[in-house]
């Protein structure tokens, strides 16, 4: 006799088990006709999941009640297009076996063993797309139906498929004592896979899909295993959706920092120098300086210190940190003085027994460095702090390293080395709340110079669950709390995710939403009770007693080449006049202006202006082209009558037409307004 608790809080009480399709029956036909799925305790869930004891209920439909596309509803779309889409190839290609084929959050892929006579082509998806749409128009139900764990093994193996036994082993490892499968209709008699589900009510259910792509994989991700054909597909609910989402894709394309950054030349990468190490060309220099001077003015407006730290540490510093050995997987390996290298190779000491003896702190060794804090730590407790001296804020444009893996390295946006805008601040308790505000609002300044507007607010918590924090729970306590509060006094909606802590602390994270839609993890503020207890640190209360300070992580930009990375997606390359490498490029219509052209060029340099003068040969409009493709934010083109009534005919990037001529000393005003003050449009404000 189940008891339903719906999200409104309402009860539904039945005297035997029922379906959640039944619960949405009983609340209205509108709502059973959208129901998609359900989730049963926060388990997404079959819609015609059986309810047979005391559970808190949600219906899924297509959209949430601010009519968004529900996350939920989309996972269980693309999870039931990937076996409609897995059906249709083994009709086009038969003996295609399948190996696993997981929903993504902008689409679906499925891992294939295609038969080497036979491998799949990109001219094969017209023929999949029409066998897909045949089958939703079937309008056939997903069935589920389990099988003890022996029996469907056995079902498996007269399948002769290894790579759905491989999964079903695994299965049974982490615990089931059952397999489940899903047919595409009536089991055994239409089309089914091995899987946990969950899925939509039908193929019917299935809106708009397309196929994307096809890329080569590994069984389990080992190079030394089978080869696997991976296939990306995407789906809506909708051919609106499908068709901005296409839209949106063309136009990431179009914004890709990868082909922008070698495209104006700002920055690098050489397989020499090594994957995911970043070569900042002179241009790109330009826009990561501009960056620096922009967030240091704001620095000595809050009261900060710069100090410096060396690229490397020792070993037992981030042994006291925690970041060895919490992070050991994702760090560089120690780095082993060469004397005590050489000395263990005479005794022929096993790799294992030099990893036992770091861990013991038997070898001492350097590694390079994965955070700033410990060294900024270190600054820190290098003299006595008096409570009147709190807080300490000190700031670093510091270098740090990570050991990524190959297949997660991407342009400027997930790198092996970078430059964190960091800053630890040392406080009292009663400090925090005051501190954590003045860390949000450099945050909000960031974004609004650079017309980052749209954004949400994450808390980072810890997980329950996981035993990979530091520290007292009471201290977590007290931090997550300080974070709650301070998120709270934004103004802005948040939402609170746990296990997305750091090691020592939970932290606020802003989520920039770019022009196309695309979210990116940006700033972030840190509180942390742990590191000082770790470090021992201490400064003089008024009572002439020691007490524990409390530490503050933040970084607004996070690192400077994820940062300028999303910025040149952002801005499709086209930064503004403040950060743009080259602000003004000055063009002689002929070569009889081009000794005024240079004298131009001459006056916007004395003014501070990044310019450059094309006195070339080539035709006007050969010129202008040039510096669009460049994506300079202003033109000034010279010719006789400029050249008499010492004025520039002003080009305004994204303006095709010529905006008329305007004196230079105004021009040169505006422009240097416009750079010193970071503003737009300075220029266009001569012609109104």
């Amino acid at each position: 006799m189940p008891s339903i608790t719906l999200p409104d809080g309402s009860v539904k009480e039945f005297d035997h088990p029922v379906s959640a399709l039944a619960v949405a029956e009983s609340i209205g036909p509108r709502l059973a006709l959208a129901a998609v799925g359900c989730k049963v305790d926060g388990q997404l869930s079959d819609i015609n999941t059986t309810l047979d004891h005391d559970c808190h209920l949600a219906i899924i439909t297509q959209t949430t009640l601010d009519k968004k596309p529900d996350p939920d509803a989309l996972f269980l779309l693309r999870h039931s297009t990937a076996h409609v889409m897995a059906e249709a190839i083994q009709r086009i290609v038969p003996g295609a076996m399948l190996v696993y084929g997981p929903p993504l959050d902008t689409g679906f892929y499925y891992d294939i063993a295609f038969p080497t006579d036979r491998p799949l082509r990109d001219g094969d998806f017209d023929a999949i797309e029409k066998e897909m749409a045949a089958i939703v128009k079937e309008n056939r139900p997903f069935t589920r139906y389990d099988m003890p764990h022996d029996e469907g093994m056995k079902k498996l193996e007269a399948e002769g498929s290894k790579y759905k036994l491989d999964n079903a082993q695994h299965a049974h490892e982490a615990g089931s004592t059952s397999l489940s499968f899903y047919a595409t209709g009536n089991p055994g008699k239409n089309w089914e896979d091995l899987c946990r589900g969950p899925h939509l009510p039908s193929t019917g259910k299935i809106g708009a899909f397309k196929m994307m792509s096809l890329a080569s994989s590994y069984w389990h991700g080992d190079e030394n295993s089978d080869r696997l054909t991976r296939v990306y597909g995407t789906a809506f609910f909708s051919q609106k959706e499908l068709n901005k989402h296409l839209q949106q894709l063309e136009e990431a394309k179009a914004r890709d920092h990868r082909v922008l950054g070698k495209k104006l030349h700002l920055f690098h990468i050489d397989e020499a120098v090594g994957q995911g190490l970043i070569l900042w060309t002179p241009k790109g220099a330009i826009v990561r300086k501009e960056l620096q001077k922009f967030i240091s003015e704001q620095l000595s407006k809050q009261g900060y210190s710069e100090v410096f730290t060396p690229h490397i540490g020792k070993l037992e510093l981030y042994k006291t940190s925690g970041h060895f050995p919490y992070y050991a997987d994702s760090q560089y390996p120690p780095i082993i003085p060469r004397d005590n290298l050489q000395h263990m190779a005479d005794e022929g000491c096993t790799c294992a027994q030099l990893a036992n003896q770091m861990a013991t702190g038997e070898i001492e060794g350097y590694m390079l460095k994965p955070m700033n804090c410990p060294h900024h730590i270190k600054i820190f407790a290098s003299q006595q702090h008096s409570y009147r001296d709190l807080p300490v804020r000190l700031a670093e444009f510091g270098t740090v390293y990570r050991w990524e893996q190959s297949g997660e390295i991407n342009g400027m946006t997930r790198v092996r080395g970078f430059t964190q805008d960091d800053a630890h601040l040392f406080c009292t308790p009663e400090q925090v709340a005051r501190e954590l505000m003045g860390c949000l609002e450099l945050v909000h300044i960031i974004f609004d110079t650079l017309q980052m507007h749209d954004f949400r607010v994450r808390v980072g918590l810890r997980d329950p669950d996981s035993d990979k924090y530091a520290g007292e729970p009471a201290n977590w306590d007290k931090a997550e709390s300080a974070c709650r509060d301070a998120a709270a006094m934004l103004g802005v909606d948040y939402s609170e995710e746990p296990g997305e802590a750091a090691f020592y602390g939970p932290k606020i994270d802003f989520i920039v939403r770019d022009v196309i839609g695309r979210e990116w993890q940006l700033g972030t503020v840190q509180v942390d009770y742990n590191l000082p207890e770790r470090f021992d640190l201490s400064y003089i209360g008024p009572d002439n007693k020691p007490h524990r300070p409390v530490m503050i992580h933040r970084a607004p930009f996070g690192s400077m080449e994820r940062f300028v990375g999303v910025l040149i997606e952002h801005f499709a390359g086209a930064f503004p006049t403040w950060l743009s490498p080259e602000q003004t490029r000055v063009l002689a219509v002929s070569e009889k202006t081009n000794d005024y052209a240079q004298k131009v060029h001459e006056t916007l340099i004395s003014a501070g202006i990044r310019a450059t003068c094309d006195t070339s040969g080539d035709r006007l409009q050969a010129k202008i082209k040039v510096a669009a493709d460049e994506k300079i934010p202003y033109l000034l083109v010279v010719g006789p009558r400029d050249q008499d009534a010492n004025t520039v005919s002003v080009r305004a990037r994204g303006i095709t037409r010529d905006l008329g001529a305007a004196p230079i000393d105004r021009v040169v005003q505006a422009i240097s307004e416009e750079a010193t003050q970071r503003t737009t449009g300075c220029v266009l404000k001569i012609y109104e």
